[in-house]
């Protein structure tokens, strides 16, 4: 089972995901009914699931949340973001470096303040720039240590280019030196 780190900690996963069974959220069963949610449950559907039955999903008592996958337009959650408590970027490979992309998006031209969680192929080497990019959660990979991918946030005591976490670059943090003429 996959680590959880959310805010540099271990953590607990209470979320449920819609992905595996989308199909049986989305299509008529032999009785003619659509399942109905869980009503309590924190649950996570695919961008597809909640743009045919967002609206039940979001009535129910349970938190809701979103997977976007690295082809999937952001723009397309904007109308429903102040109802999602969580959006999950998939990254299919360590090599794809569109949800970097899609997380800043998410911070900084939506206002998105909820969870980000990166889900998929996430590695250790990865997570304190997942974090610059607008990241707070990270669902490792089942063989990442979660000892080790900890330490990851306090390798680099400073950075130079500004970030969701520090939006002023190094120049702009440090005073000017007065120079002797």
């Amino acid at each position: 089972m996959a680590t959880l780190v959310k805010d540099e900690r271990i953590s607990s996963d209470n979320w449920q995901s819609l992905e595996g069974g989308a199909q049986r959220w989305l299509s008529v069963g032999e009785d003619g009914f659509v399942a109905d949610f869980p009503q309590h449950a924190d649950l996570i559907a695919p961008l597809a699931l909640l743009k045919v039955r967002g609206k039940e999903l979001f009535a129910r008592a349970g938190r809701s949340g979103a997977v976007l996958e690295p082809h999937e337009d952001p723009a397309a959650l904007a109308a429903m973001l102040e109802r999602l408590s969580l959006i999950a970027i998939r990254f299919p490979k360590f090599g794809d470096g569109r949800g970097y992309s899609i997380a800043r998006l998410l911070r900084e031209r939506y206002g998105y303040r909820g969870e980000l969680r990166a889900i998929g192929d996430v590695l250790r080497d990865q997570l304190l720039f997942m974090k610059r990019s607008g990241f707070d959660s990270f669902s490792l990979r089942e063989d990442q240590d979660p000892d080790e991918a900890l330490a990851a946030f306090g390798e680099l005591s400073e950075q130079y280019q500004a970030s969701n976490t520090q939006p002023q670059p190094l120049f702009r943090r440090r005073p000017h030196e007065v120079r002797a003429a």
